[in-house]
């Protein structure tokens, strides 16, 4: 069992930085590829990048590569979601999600991470 739970979220302007934290607990955080997704009112939950395992490999959707960055802290059991250059589509509820996996490889697909967290706001207004 991993327990996360996520913080960060806010309303903030176009164009600025905002950091989302999602802290684990619970069964060994570092041996699972953590992921962010997003979702709007009405729409499918959304993939926004993975992180493997052992932290060399990241990968993200293409709206968001270059803009945003996914890190993770296993000594503080904590993955990261850096977003740069918001913009009103980013707008959204950001969970992150836990998902077994070999070491480097990150995970895409939604059904295949086992834990989520309860979500964090993000809105993105001028």
């Amino acid at each position: 069992q991993v327990q996360l739970v996520e913080s960060g979220g806010g309303l903030v302007q176009p164009g600025v930085t905002l950091r989302l934290s999602c802290a684990a607990s619970g069964s060994t955080f570092s041996s699972y590829a953590m992921g962010w997704f997003r979702q709007v009112p009405g729409k499918e939950r959304q993939f926004v990048g993975s992180i493997s395992w052992n932290g060399d490999n990241t990968y993200y959707r293409p709206s968001v590569k270059g803009r945003f960055t996914i890190s993770r802290d296993d000594a503080k059991n904590t993955v990261y979601l850096k977003m740069n250059s918001l913009k009103t589509e980013d707008t959204g509820v950001y969970y992150c999600a836990a998902a077994p996996a070999p070491p480097k490889v990150t995970v895409v697909e939604i059904a295949k991470y086992d834990y989520w967290g309860q979500g964090t706001q993000v809105t993105v207004s001028s």
